[in-house]
């Protein structure tokens, strides 16, 4: 843990520019006060009498070619889209306004862009003062998923959620147009309504389903294949009140930083605001990343009041692996790995013993690509560690923490359907972790206070899982049996960015 590192909203939104405005330019001018748009008429003569023309005889527009029709449009500055039923209709409906000084009509905006880029920011000051009014109809177009279509609201205050069906988006925007002679062209005025209700919506691909939202993913139930009464984890909600100061607790956290230096390096990263945010006692991380030669740096750069580190490197493959506990509270003694050689050269465990309970910063070895660690894992790896921590609870009670690489129930993955034969939920792992660990007497502390809900703690970068909440919960505190009862909070802490995984918390009643 360095003195600067990043506390980062992995949801923030995405901003990105409408193309079509670009394309608009010229045509289009905005004020950004009034939020009105000014149409000129380039020259051509658009007079009452000439469309009155069009409204006394209908036949004259049936008559226009497609290209007469388009150049008619975009003369008074109407978008000229669409097929020759679209444009006629667009003509009759501004001829038949036209006369009375005032022309109602729909543009019609169409943008692509990647699934992983559908964000839209929105701020106050996108908005005028009185209400607006945005209807957006999605049209994505995913292979392999059928394409469906809705409406959705757009809200006006960040933190809005706006679901996408589809990767095209058509975006219609009811504007009111109204002429204005001093200008020589028309004033578009646009409305939109403003809802800054937050919506939480079931995430199912087979139906075509993917939620984009600003601010916070993880509020939405994103599963594959979501049973009925799962619910998204939503930390707003779901911690309880703080502990009040005369009540003996500690506050732990872990989390796989997935290479410590790299994320000293972002910037912005801070661990005096995790600190300050959090105000943990101990922090556990895995995969550092690090090796022997850098833990002194390190140290060094330690914040204030955790001057107490402990870590282990991988020695077998430099730069891999590596475990590392961080504490306020100086342990009564600790120890590295197993015990057993052919499991200690990698710099996966560290433990340290407090007053009343051991804690073990675990980081459990991958299955890999193809499953070439597999058989390591499920018959060597787990029954060592279930051994090695039974061994240590005949004294006191254990807590097992970090990334434990195995997604257990089909509740903690966001596609258990097609992840049957990948690392981290074969039906061997899973069965590995119950056997080797739920079954001899550790409990799953997140689970067994939220059953039904739908937390993840790992998003793979290849595919912007984060984004969509397409996740793996990996990341566990367990803990004795005869100590369950003492947990008071184990929560995820979703919008921490930096890695692919997110820090998970536990507070433990003393």
């Amino acid at each position: 843990m360095g003195s600067k590192r990043l506390i980062s909203n992995s949801s923030l939104p995405v901003s990105f520019e409408d193309k079509k405005e670009k394309k608009l330019k010229g045509l289009v001018g905005t004020n950004s006060t009034s939020e009105k748009v000014v149409v000129k008429e380039n020259g051509v003569k658009s007079s009452s009498v000439e469309f009155e023309r069009f409204k006394d005889d209908p036949a004259r527009i049936e008559a226009m070619t497609v290209q007469e029709l388009r150049a008619t449009l975009r003369s008074v500055g109407v978008p000229a889209k669409g097929c020759k039923r679209d444009l006629l209709n667009a003509l009759k409906c501004f001829a038949e306004k036209k006369i009375d000084g005032k022309t109602s009509l729909t543009v019609e905006e169409q943008s692509s862009f990647s699934a992983e880029n559908i964000s839209v920011k929105c701020s106050d000051k996108d908005f005028s003062k009185e209400d607006c009014v945005e209807d957006v109809n999605t049209d994505l177009e995913v292979p392999g998923l059928p394409q469906h279509k809705g409406r959705v609201k757009k809200s006006g205050t960040e933190g809005s959620i706006i679901k996408f069906n589809t990767k095209r988006v058509t975006k219609k925007q009811n504007l009111s147009i109204r002429c204005d002679e001093g200008s020589g062209g028309m004033v578009l005025d646009t409305k939109r309504k403003v809802s800054s209700k937050i919506v939480h919506e079931v995430v199912n691909a087979d139906e075509g389903v993917m939620p984009v939202i600003q601010t916070e993913p993880w509020t939405v139930l994103a599963h594959k294949k979501p049973q009925k009464g799962w619910i998204p984890y939503n930390p707003k909600t779901m911690r309880p009140p703080p502990l009040t100061r005369d009540t003996r607790y500690m506050k732990l956290m872990s989390w796989n930083v997935n290479g410590l230096r790299a994320l000293l390096k972002l910037e912005g990263f801070s661990a005096l605001q995790l600190s300050q945010r959090e105000n943990f006692d101990v922090l556990c991380l895995q995969e550092t990343k690090l090796q022997e030669k850098d833990v002194e740096n390190i140290k060094q750069c330690l914040i204030d009041g955790y001057e107490n580190s402990f870590w282990s490197c991988s020695v077998s493959k430099l730069g891999y692996s590596g475990t590392a506990i961080i504490s306020r509270v100086k342990p009564l003694s600790v120890r590295y790995g197993l015990g057993i050689s052919d499991h200690d050269s990698e710099g996966r465990l560290v433990m340290a013993e407090f007053d009343s309970f051991y804690l073990l910063s675990g980081y459990v070895p991958n299955s890999g690509d193809g499953l070439r660690r597999l058989s390591y894992r499920v018959t060597q790896w787990d029954p060592s560690l279930s051994n090695y921590i039974k061994e240590l609870e005949k004294s006191k009670p254990v807590i097992l923490t970090g990334d434990l690489n195995c997604a257990h129930e089909e509740i903690d993955i966001y596609n258990p359907a097609g992840n049957k034969r990948s690392a981290g939920f074969t039906d061997e792992e899973r069965q590995s972790f119950g056997t080797n660990f739920l079954s001899r007497g550790f409990v799953d502390t997140f689970r067994r206070q939220h059953p039904g809900v739908v937390g993840y703690t790992y998003w793979g970068y290849r595919h912007g899982g984060r984004k969509t909440n397409r996740g793996w919960r990996l990341d566990y505190f367990l803990v004795s049996e005869s100590i369950a009862d003492k947990v008071y909070d184990s929560y995820i802490l979703s919008d921490v960015g930096g890695s692919d995984h997110c820090p998970v918390g536990l507070i433990l009643k003393l």
